[in-house]
């Protein structure tokens, strides 16, 4: 499973969207959704050592954004064939 880049300036907004930003992730919505959800487990649990939390972190940042992308790909498509 490919690591999704562009996770290490997380929390650090941009005016300006990289073309990596606007592309379909090659994740689906349903896997991305799946690993978010035990990677939010892992962390819950409290027993993953502090490097290792921070690499989950940083894993369920990429994650978020994945599902974001498609939320926000259907909504548009819900609204372009609504108008």
């Amino acid at each position: 499973m490919a690591k999704a880049k562009g996770t290490g300036n997380a929390g650090q907004g941009s005016a300006v969207e990289s073309e990596e930003d606007t592309q379909v992730p090659e994740m689906s919505y349903e896997a991305a959704r799946a690993e978010l959800i035990d990677v939010v487990a892992k962390l819950e649990s409290g027993g993953v050592a502090l490097a290792d939390s921070m690499k989950l972190w940083e894993r369920g940042e990429a994650l978020a954004k994945i599902c974001q992308t498609w939320l926000d790909g259907a909504a548009a498509k819900i609204q372009a064939s609504a108008g």
